[in-house]
């Protein structure tokens, strides 16, 4: 192209006509590229060209203008030379409008002048000013205004051709012209939704919408040296007082005068030795980073102790061991505060071992009074109950970006996971659509009914095979495995997407995580400290505690040489020259087995976990995620049902007694003075069993009325209770009514 392109002195491409438009304009952004080949005394711009509408591509990329024959040009230029536009009423209006009996035509420049849509795909079609296409809007939309995501100057939400919204934010409005500057400085895999991100969606309708997407990299990537300056690291100590007499900027590597750079900001820096640090694994901050989480009550600063520390909480001592200094941080209002007032000793990642697992020499004798005890239970249930409120404010937010737009799912109870597996990987699959189940040995259910108890019971299934599939180890709080044939088939990507939209969808959490896996997934597994509880296989836990406990260096090498080949797999073999030497033996065996072995599976379960934005609230929320993501809800109460509920009545039924009538009846199933169970009430109103992470859709209601037995309107989430003159008659119609609607359901 560029061979057959060349301007000389002879021939200004400035000055010359292009051949379909009539016009000497060079404005790329407008008319696509001005291109003159001297050779066959022809200008054109690239736009014209491509939109005329008697003209196509016959030949390869390198002929003619881009696949454009020469000599197709001068028949298309003919060929326009005898239509008239229809804007400016003068000849050569090559390109015409698609839409059927539409006779207009016009030059490029005047179609846009005229406001007319030419769509850059498939055929390339054109519009004129009356048949464009338009971008629906509610009457609730229209007449507000907001910042263009772009420019940030003030939108107005009209229907007109200037403004354009997103197909896929509500709330995203653009002028026409800064998404045009945005496209083609982007490029096809550049442009996206400035606030989702969203690709594909938003391509889609700004095709259609007339904005032109190049097939070419971003302009940014194209710059020769464009991220140079991100090559050069920060070196230079920044302390009040810089002990290296050598400078400042003087930096060696694997000494104490090596700059270390602030963990958070990455630009300020210290050497080791100006910091007092030993080793450069330790982290260090910056004292405006300091400051920043200081105000924020983040950040507490723990002074450097060589021996473990002794701690007095409630008048008991407790023995905490000194974390590494690359274990993540808990705030204020982290569930390990809560952990630390149980009666058992915490070690290493803050998880609970009994005083059994510890040699004689590390135990401590503490008394805590039954009153003690039940306070601290208390305290820690209603922390995790403030943090699952909090937790379902955040998902609701997510929620947002879920349409009305519904993805059947067709699921086999009997073999849940390859059904559901077959479902998210079908190509009509869309996290943000709104997922609709249908069990296939479930026929005889009413649609109306059970839409929602269908997803619920899904998704409880899912999340229990999860559980218990070779995609995970251990016991309670569960660990990845490394699965070869799952990694193949990318099963742990799958497993963190279905996580993710089980939450946000009104799932269950999982509630089996390990804290290790979490702290791996928030902070990342290079800030992470395992814990002995984390390895899951028996004979590498039997290896861990030999050395662990080993009582002298004799007895600890002939551990050492039993399992030589063990630690040379695992990369832990090392000279051990003393009995401490253990200590960061098993440390290492630690991060080697429950870490480092799975890394690949880690990536990409992190993968998955981010659909729909669900790990990058984790990473922003910890504290409030933890409390779903490794642990169970707690059984349902009276007190929690009752307060999930909302009564309504009206003006001439008695509130209060119908009231009084429910809680009692609520207080005796929870004693198992009935033959239905609290969750059987709860699956009774919404098709649940269980309480979702992000609450109900809409909030459950009661409603007292004149009706001979209890309505579960499982579409409204809303209890038709009846109103009777005596507590037993009213108990009677509960336990007849509940125990039969979900026995026939269960048929």
């Amino acid at each position: 192209e560029e061979l057959r392109m060349s301007k000389t002195n002879n021939f200004d491409a400035q000055s010359t006509f292009c051949v379909l438009c009539g016009r000497t304009d060079d404005c790329t952004e407008k008319y696509g590229e001005k291109r003159t080949y001297v050779e066959y005394n022809l200008t054109v711009h690239y736009y014209c060209l491509l939109m005329s509408s008697g003209i196509w591509q016959r030949g390869e990329e390198d002929e003619g203008v881009d696949g454009f024959l020469i000599t197709d040009i001068r028949k298309e230029v003919n060929r326009a030379a005898k239509l008239k536009c229809n804007i400016c009423k003068k000849k050569g209006a090559s390109i015409g409008c698609v839409a059927p009996k539409c006779k207009r035509s016009y030059h490029f420049p005047c179609g846009l002048q005229r406001e007319c849509i030419f769509q850059f795909m498939e055929d390339f079609r054109s519009y004129c000013w009356e048949h464009r296409p338009v971008q629906e809007f509610t009457d609730k939309e229209h007449g507000g205004a907001s910042q263009c995501t772009i420019c940030l100057d003030l939108v107005e939400h009209l229907p007109v051709y200037t403004v354009l919204r997103s197909p896929c934010c509500k709330n995203a409005w653009f002028h026409r012209e800064c998404l045009q500057y945005q496209a083609l400085s982007a490029g096809l895999f550049f442009f996206r939704c400035t606030v989702c991100n969203n690709k594909d969606k938003f391509q889609k309708e700004m095709l259609r919408m007339g904005i032109h997407i190049p097939e070419r990299d971003a302009s940014w990537e194209l710059e020769e040296n464009a991220y140079q300056d991100l090559l050069h690291c920060y070196q230079h100590c920044d302390v009040k007082r810089c002990l290296c007499k050598k400078g400042r900027d003087y930096n060696e590597p694997d000494s104490k005068w090596e700059i270390k750079r602030c963990q958070y900001c990455g630009s300020r820096g210290t050497h080791l030795a100006c910091s007092s640090m030993r080793s450069w694994e330790e982290n260090w901050e910056c004292m405006e980073c300091r400051s920043i989480f200081a105000k924020s009550g983040k950040y507490s600063k723990q002074k450097k102790r060589a021996l473990a520390t002794s701690e007095k909480i409630n008048g008991t001592t407790f023995i905490l061991e000194e974390p590494s200094p690359k274990s993540p941080r808990q705030s204020s209002g982290s569930p390990h505060n809560f952990l630390l007032q149980s009666p058992k000793i915490m070690c290493q990642n803050l998880s609970p071992c009994s005083h059994r697992e510890l040699p004689g020499s590390n135990r401590v004798t503490m008394s805590l009074s039954p009153m003690m005890s039940n306070r601290n239970w208390s305290l820690r249930h209603r922390h995790l109950r403030e943090q699952r409120r909090e937790v379902c404010n955040i998902l609701k937010e997510l929620k947002v970006q879920v349409k009305t737009k519904p993805t059947r799912l067709n699921i086999n109870a009997e073999n849940i996971w390859s059904s559901a597996l077959k479902g998210f990987r079908q190509r009509i699959f869309s996290p943000t659509n709104t997922i609709e189940v249908s069990f296939s040995n479930c026929k005889n259910r009413s649609k109306t009914n059970t839409s929602a108890a269908s997803k619920h019971h899904f998704f409880q299934l899912l999340m229990l095979h999860l559980q218990n599939s070779s995609l995970f180890e251990g016991s309670s709080g569960k660990n990845l495995s490394l699965d070869f044939q799952a990694l193949e088939e990318n099963l742990y990507f799958e497993a963190g997407k279905m996580i993710a939209v089980s939450l946000v969808h009104g799932g269950p959490s999982p509630g089996f995580f390990s804290k290790t896996l979490f702290n791996c997934l928030v902070y990342g597994p290079e800030n992470v400290k395992p814990a002995l509880e984390d390895v899951a296989d028996d004979d590498v836990a039997q290896t861990i505690k030999k050395i662990k406990y080993a009582n002298s260096l004799s007895s600890l090498q002939s551990t050492l040489q039993d399992c030589c080949e063990f630690l040379a797999a695992a990369g832990c073999l090392r000279p051990v020259t003393a009995l401490c030497d253990k200590k960061m033996l098993v440390n290492d065996i630690l991060i080697c087995h429950v870490i480092k072995r799975v890394t690949l599976p880690l990536e990409s379960f992190r993968q998955g976990l981010k659909t729909l934005g669900v790990l990058e609230e984790m990473q922003r929320h910890p504290d409030v995620f933890c409390s779903i993501m490794c642990h169970k809800p707690e059984r349902l109460s009276a007190k929690t049902v009752c307060d999930l509920f909302t009564i309504h009545s009206s003006s001439d039924v008695n509130k209060v007694e119908g009231a009084d009538f429910w809680m009692g009846y609520l207080q005796d199933v929870e004693s198992g003075e009935s033959v239905v169970t609290l969750e059987d009430i709860l699956l009774f109103v919404t098709g649940s069993c269980y309480i979702p992470s992000i609450g109900f859709d809409p909030e459950p209601t009661i409603k007292f009325l004149r009706i001979r037995y209890p309505v579960g309107n499982r579409l409204l989430n809303c209890l038709e209770l009846p109103i009777t003159k005596t507590y037993q008659q009213f108990k009677n119609k509960m336990e007849f009514t509940i125990r039969n609607t979900l026995r026939v359901e269960r048929e």
